[in-house]
């Protein structure tokens, strides 16, 4: 333990206590993302309530991003951290003590006001770094991380089941794992004196590009998460291919993180936005067009990888011209929009059209769509003699 804390008491900022924390995190979440819309029934609650419970998290979550910047100032990155995994746990005892849709709604709601401090807290840590090469760098290893963490928790479903509380034991675990990190080294987070507040006009001067990115991640994110479970189950055979299709949608969001640190800074970010949706929309194409379980399994994992990689390419998009000790309001502003595109996402999915297909229809409109404007905002750099390179 001593030995931990002085190797991270030589770094100003280390990248080991969130990354660690967000690990064990980011595998309870991704299994309790596709439990919660599964295991309704065991409980005696009616599915209808599925996309509520979706869009009321995300709502928590819009409503955490307005107000964690001052918390984390207040108590320093670390204790945050420890605070909000622990606002997590009470919620999922809350549900299991008392299972009925009302109560599970509120803990959802405030489970996603703790999520949001959770982001905030760890992307601002990362993102506190002297360079955007170095920044890119650190939030692929923050995506890798939790990317990866969720695909392992998807294939959960299969082995641990979706009925009963055992499910909700195992996730209760893991997030008790995740704040030993935090909790045990109490070196290493940045100071609380560097945090400043963006101000109305400077929230007004950021990206639009970045802006529209994270809003347009929520769009789909929301969807994926929330209802994407219910549509694989009821075009699969067995809980394991639902996991396996879940778990290789959020993969391909890791494995193209290597990719994006790599292309971000070389590259107009809206252009390399563009050209990710662009792939999203014809794996949309692939699943609607899939005839076996590999060509279906493929174009999930693109299509993960296309909507999982636009949230890191906005976020660096829009702290390129913003100075350290604003960094956390800034991705504060950026979870924001993620989050009022999460809420939005669930409901606008599930009325799209009556198809049983309405929310892969869904994703590919939003994709198709987010394409042509990145495509327009690049092409607009580039007439108005902009250097189309990193930033814009």
């Amino acid at each position: 333990m001593i030995v931990i804390e002085n190797i991270i008491e030589t770094h100003k900022n280390s990248t080991f206590v969130p990354v660690a924390g967000l690990s064990f995190f980011a595998v309870a979440s991704g299994f309790l993302m596709s439990l919660i819309p599964l295991s309704l029934s065991s409980f005696g609650i009616d599915s209808s309530v599925v996309p509520w419970l979706a869009s009321i998290f995300y709502l928590g979550l819009l409503i955490g991003a307005t107000c964690i910047e001052s918390i984390v100032a207040k108590i320093g990155h670390r204790v945050a951290f420890i605070l909000f995994l622990c606002v997590l746990i009470s919620t999922i005892l809350v549900m299991l003590a008392i299972p009925n849709a009302v109560t599970w709604l509120i803990s959802r709601f405030v489970a996603g006001f703790a999520v949001a401090g959770i982001f905030v807290v760890v992307e601002s840590w990362l993102l506190m770094a002297d360079s955007a090469k170095q920044r890119a760098k650190r939030l692929g290893l923050y995506m890798t991380s939790l990317y990866g963490g969720s695909a392992l928790g998807q294939l959960g479903i299969g082995p641990v089941g979706v009925d009963g509380f055992f499910p909700y034991l195992c996730v209760l675990g893991l997030l008790m794992l995740a704040i030993l990190p935090p909790l045990l080294v109490k070196s290493g987070q940045p100071k609380n004196e560097h945090n400043q507040k963006l101000r109305l006009n400077e929230i007004k001067k950021l990206s639009r590009p970045a802006i529209l990115g994270c809003l347009v991640s929520g769009l789909l994110l929301g969807p994926i998460y929330g209802l994407l479970p219910v549509y694989i189950t009821s075009q699969v055979d067995s809980p394991e291919q639902t996991g396996v299709l879940m778990a290789t949608i959020i993969l391909g969001g890791m494995l193209v993180q290597p990719l994006v640190s790599y292309l971000s800074p070389k590259m107009s970010k809206s252009l390399l936005m563009a050209l990710f949706c662009l792939f999203g929309a014809l794996a949309v194409f692939g699943i609607l067009e899939s005839r076996s379980f590999m060509v279906m399994a493929i174009s999930y994992m693109l299509l993960g990888a296309c909507s999982f990689a636009l949230y890191p390419i906005a976020i660096t998009l829009a702290c390129d011209a913003i100075s350290m000790e604003k960094i956390v309001s800034a991705t504060e502003v950026m979870l924001l929009s993620y989050s009022v595109g999460s809420v939005l996402g669930p409901l606008c999915a599930t009325s799209f059209s009556d198809s049983p297909d309405s929310v892969i229809f869904y994703l590919g409109g939003c994709l198709t769509t987010t394409c042509l404007y990145m495509f327009i905002k690049s092409i607009e750099k580039i007439h108005t003699g902009q250097t189309p390179v990193p930033g814009a």
